[in-house]
């Protein structure tokens, strides 16, 4: 990571996260498929609880991310002892925690369906998988931690293998619970419980073969304040742009079941053909962001210039190729899901909206993801907040009030623009910084 030509490096490094992102997505759809068999206020269950399951992934990838920076920096110092304490501190904690808040969570089930969005049709489909979601909750901290801890130190393949393996054995054992054996909409939420408890027995296994840098054991386990700050310092922008999103995708569902189950399954359906879609792409800018904070601990700015550049402009081709395939195709995108004429119209604007400006939206995950691995926790959190708090809340409920539901499907991509207008504004300094740098390492040595 240090030394490689990165037109090699950042395909090696990111091609296991893409994969595994695509499959990821992949199992996300086939969930909303078999159980959009069950008619529209099933699938919009499965919209509901995506807000709920973004909400313990936000606060697991705010540990995960959060160490994974650290550790990165600390490898590239070679600090190994540090960079295992961090690892495994932060996965026994995120489980803890997760523990905790699943329990309050599964006591107040009911009303909290309602709050994500729940119709009255669709909220019994939502507290049951509601339910089974939540007693996976600690798998899915754990997958998440350790997961992010082996990409931070390069074992991208690794990370790869696990994330996938579970994702796999949740695509064939839906069908089964959710049709074969007539267990409905809990049957896709326990599909993905036990695939989360074989992704986190996989991912455990290159720690237990010694075959990693850093160590996941219980003798690391360091609960100190100077820690957990270190942690926090990236993990806190994280969690709070990955929990800000929840909160808009909450907005949005409450809009969209005003409109009727048509329109709230049709958000559903169009979110993870999105994913989809991005996933490759985000892929490239996870399998990144290892290399950036490695260079960036040896500092080898100008690396790091260097790499940022070639994964925006692979982001970049890559959008506008996908991109522009999903926006044709999205009709038939929307019919794998819904005949419903009613979701298919929505389902379609939102799609193609969301289409037009993918490029921006994907260069500003790269560019968050670069401050994230330099240790830049003020514009990583400004950039998170800015797409989730500062344009997207707003765009929702301007256009919504203004053009109703057009203007709740169009309001996704104005955010993506305003988004990419601040990330512009935080990149270019960022980039100057970078030089600047550089011309200082250069004169030391």
């Amino acid at each position: 990571m240090l030394e490689g030509n990165l037109l090699k490096v950042i395909p090696v490094i990111a091609l296991p996260q893409v994969v595994s992102m695509l499959i990821d997505s992949l199992y996300n759809m086939a969930d909303t498929y078999f159980v959009s068999q069950l008619g529209k206020a099933a699938t919009a269950a499965v919209g509901v609880n995506d807000s709920l399951m973004m909400i313990i992934r936000a606060i697991s990838l705010g540990f995960g991310m959060g160490a994974s920076s650290y550790i990165s920096r600390q490898l590239g110092a070679k600090n190994h002892d540090e960079a295992s304490r961090a690892a495994s501190t932060t996965v026994m904690t995120a489980m803890g925690i997760i523990t905790v808040i699943s329990v309050i969570a599964f006591i107040f089930r009911d009303p909290l369906v309602v709050i994500l969005g729940a119709t009255e049709t669709s909220k019994a489909y939502s507290v049951e998988y509601a339910s089974w979601i939540l007693f996976s909750a600690p798998l899915t901290a754990a997958s998440v931690c350790l997961s992010q801890s082996l990409r931070a130190e390069g074992s991208t393949t690794y990370s790869m293998i696990g994330s996938v393996s579970g994702c796999i054995i949740n695509i064939f054992l839906d069908p089964l619970f959710i049709s074969v054996m007539g267990m409905g909409v809990a049957g896709a939420a326990i599909a993905t419980g036990i695939s989360k408890f074989i992704s986190v027995v996989i991912l455990m296994i290159p720690y237990w073969n010694r075959k990693c840098i850093i160590e996941i054991r219980t003798k690391f386990f360091t609960p100190k304040a100077a820690l957990y700050g270190e942690i926090a310092r990236m993990g806190i922008p994280t969690m709070l742009r990955t929990s800000l999103f929840s909160v808009s995708t909450i907005l949005i569902n409450n809009l969209a079941g005003s409109f009727g189950d048509a329109a709230l399954a049709a958000v559903s359906v169009a979110n993870k053909s999105m994913k989809f879609v991005g996933s490759a792409v985000m892929g490239f800018g996870q399998g990144f962001q290892p290399i950036a904070g490695f260079c960036w601990g040896a500092k080898k700015y100008r690396r790091v210039k260097k790499a940022f550049g070639l994964t925006s402009l692979i982001g970049v081709i890559i959008c506008l190729v996908l991109g522009t395939g999903l926006f044709v195709f999205a009709e038939q995108a929307v019919t794998i899901f819904s005949k419903d004429p009613e979701v298919l119209d929505i389902g379609m604007l939102l799609i193609r909206s969301q289409c037009v400006v993918l490029p921006m939206h994907v260069w500003v995950m790269i560019s968050t993801g670069m401050f994230q691995a330099l240790g830049k926790p003020f514009q990583a959190g400004f950039l998170g907040l800015c797409r989730q708090a500062f344009s997207l809340i707003p765009c929702v409920i301007i256009m919504t009030r203004l053009w109703g539901l057009t203007g709740l499907s169009l309001s996704q991509a104005a955010s993506d623009v305003v988004s990419f207008s601040f990330a512009l504004m935080m990149v270019i300094p960022m980039m100057k910084e970078l030089t600047r740098l550089q011309k200082e390492a250069d004169a030391v040595e």
